[in-house]
Order: structure tokens, then C-alpha cells, then sequence
């Protein structure tokens, strides 16, 4: 039997389930796993699974069931830890209805807790799913269940039109690259908060992740470049008086960025955050380490940085994983820090980098 496995989210790796899984259906068949979102790759490095767990594509759990349909599996294993077995239960649902010419699914919901879960999302798999659920000592969950609550749950759905767009334009909702349009007609649709839709234009998922929950109709919408004109940036010197150097993290382009003018140095995550903040802060002389992943969007005519800034540029996913784990490690969780030494402050963010991939380059201005 050809078994392919879509692993979702770290905490499945984290516990050591994945691993025993995987190990688990060996017995049935000849196994093949790979990641599906991005979230989890970090995980699989730090459980050194990368030859077990293929990593390498930044693809969307139905991404990677439909993938694994075109490689003619016989059955597809969705291995998840939610939060709960009603928002692993929504997660499974929701991959199955995206999913083209239904999968052979069968969905493994957090193993190791006393409301774990088999769910043959294929009738024609319930035998299999049976003897799984025996060996990891799981409940089966019939799939009718679920999308019977699934029925009951409340939709609520927002669109909104956007005039004056061309095609090819960036869309950006409270400053966040969502989607390019295609059409000269383009239509957001929300469901629960969620920008799940654009009509007449591409959805960027990584985007939409990072927007979060939005209230569509009070979100300020642009389209195209956030500043159109060629100019010559007029440059402040700020006049430095503490002997310490205060640092940022940055996140997020929506964010007020002219607060952080006064900083000597901000870590900016994300291509797009990147070139906004690095545009901006070139005019207070505030220098910035950007961490990227070569997924940029056009978001100004020409982006400027301050000198000695370092644009350092992943992998595709993984300027989030090395950004989380800058906040973590060196902010402690928190955005403005004071250090002694900055050229030792960029040794230990490339000392983070080191420790968890090899694939980047640096780029200095």
C-alpha cells in the first residue's frame, strides 16, 4: 500500500507523535511524509526529521493532500494537535471541503489526549481507520458528526468592492500585501474575519495569516504602490545621548512605524516590512536587519536603507521561524531592548540563523 502523511503544525512533532506515526504505519505500507503549512518546520529540524519529513516546498495542508492524490497514493493520513477536538475537527473539515475530487482521508486528531480522535473522512477507509484508532488507542469519529456541526455553526460572511483598481496592482488591507488584482474588478470576501475570497485577483496566504481577523468594512484598503512618486528622502540625524544602544523588532508594516525613529538599530521580519520600514527609517538615519525570504511585493518605486543595515534572505517560509525565534531568544518577548554592543547583537542574531539553517545570504548596503 502507498501511504502518503500530511503533517500540520509542530505540536504533533513536538510530542514525539509524528515520529511514532510514521513509524506506526511502516506496518501497512510504504510511507512518505511531507509538511503541510509552514509553521512546522522548525519542529522537524529541531526533531531532525528533515530525511523523514519533506520540507522543502511551502505548501498548504490541501496543497499537500492534492499533491500526494497526483502521486496516486491509496490513502492520505492528516496528522494534527489542535486545541481542541472541536478546532481539530473544524481544521480536518475544512481541509477536506478545499480539497479537489475527495482525497482518500483518513485524519489522526491529537494522539496522546483522552478526546483523540481516528476520522475516516472516506467511507471506503472506516476497516483502516479502525485498526489505526486500535493502535494509537483512539476513538473513531464518524465524519457525518462533524460536518453536522460544521451545518450549525453560524457563517457570517463580508465582502467589499474596491474601485479604481488595475490589474497587476498590490492590494493591501491595513497595510498588509493580501492579494494582487487581476481584473479591474476586484471584490474582498471575509468569512468569521478571515479574508478567504478576492474575486478578480490572487489571495496571498501568508497575507491573510499575518492580517489576522479584520472587520472588512472599516479596514483601510489601498491598492497598488503606498507611495508612487520617485523622491529624494529628506534625512534626519537624530542626536544619540544614552551610551547603550536601544534595538526594535518589527513585525508588522501596519504598525506605527515613526515611533521607532529615535532606535539605533530595528530587526524588521517579512520582504514587505522590510522595504516599508527600511523606506522609512532611511530618513531618522536608523539602520535595520531585515529578515526576508526573497517573497516581496513591490510596495514603493524604490525603497531606501539607512548604512549598515543587512537584508539577510531565507528560504520561502522561513523569515517567520528565524524572526519568532529573534523575538524569543533576544527580546525576551519584548519589541524595544537596550544592549551593550551592536555589532555583537547582529553576531547573535546570525549565531540564531547558523543554528537552524545553512540556506541564506546577506545582503549589505
Amino acid at each position: 500500500m502507498k501511504i502518503s502523511v500530511v503533517v500540520h503544525g509542530p505540536y504533533i512533532i513536538d510530542t514525539g507523535y509524528a515520529e511514532k506515526i510514521l513509524k506506526l504505519l511502516t506496518n501497512y505500507g510504504e510511507v512518505k511524509a511531507r509538511l503541510g503549512g509552514t509553521m512546522g518546520r522548525t519542529a522537524v529540524h529541531d526533531a531532525k526529521l528533515e530525511d523523514k519529513i519533506d520540507i522543502k516546498k511551502k505548501l498548504l495542508p490541501s496543497e499537500s493532500i492534492e499533491k500526494f492524490q497526483d502521486e496516486k497514493s491509496d490513502v492520505i493520513f492528516l496528522i494534527n494537535y489542535g486545541k481542541s477536538s472541536v478546532t481539530g475537527h473544524a481544521f480536518g473539515f475544512k481541509v477536506y471541503t478545499r480539497c479537489k475530487n475527495n482525497p482518500p482521508l483518513i485524519q489522526i486528531e491529537r494522539p496522546g489526549e483522552i478526546d483523540g480522535s481516528v476520522i475516516p473522512w472516506d467511507s471506503s477507509l472506516v476497516e483502516l481507520a479502525e485498526n489505526i484508532s486500535k493502535d494509537l488507542n483512539l476513538k473513531i469519529v464518524d465524519p457525518r458528526e462533524i460536518k453536522e456541526k460544521m451545518a450549525c455553526i453560524k457563517v457570517t460572511k463580508t465582502t467589499r468592492k474596491i474601485s479604481g483598481v488595475s490589474p497587476h496592482e498590490n492590494i493591501f488591507v491595513n497595510g498588509i500585501v493580501v492579494g494582487k488584482s487581476n481584473s479591474s474588478e476586484v471584490t474582498l470576501i471575509a468569512e468569521n474575519g478571515i479574508i478567504n475570497e478576492i474575486v478578480g485577483g490572487d489571495l496571498k496566504e501568508h497575507g491573510v495569516e499575518k492580517l489576522g481577523k479584520v472587520n472588512l468594512k472599516g479596514a483601510i484598503i489601498k491598492t497598488g504602490l503606498l507611495r508612487r512618486s520617485e523622491v529624494v528622502p529628506r534625512v534626519i540625524s537624530s542626536c544619540k545621548k544614552s551610551q547603550k544602544s536601544c534595538v526594535a523588532y518589527l513585525d508588522h508594516a501596519a504598525e506605527d512605524i515613526y515611533r521607532l525613529k529615535d532606535v539605533d538599530l530595528v530587526v524588521t521580519v517579512g520582504d514587505d516590512t522590510t522595504l516599508v520600514a527600511g523606506d522609512i527609517l532611511y530618513r531618522f538615519d536608523v539602520p535595520i536587519i531585515g529578515i526576508t525570504d526573497g517573497d516581496i511585493d513591490k510596495v514603493v518605486e524604490k525603497g531606501f536603507k539607512a548604512g549598515e543595515s543587512l537584508i539577510i534572505e531565507l528560504e520561502t517560509g522561513m523569515d517567520d521561524v528565524i524572526g519568532k525565534k529573534i523575538f524569543s531568544l533576544l527580546f525576551k518577548g519584548e519589541e524595544i531592548l537596550e544592549i551593550e554592543n551592536i555589532e555583537s547583537f547582529k553576531n547573535e542574531i546570525l549565531q540564531i540563523i547558523n543554528n537552524t539553517t545553512t540556506c541564506y545570504t546577506i545582503k549589505e548596503n
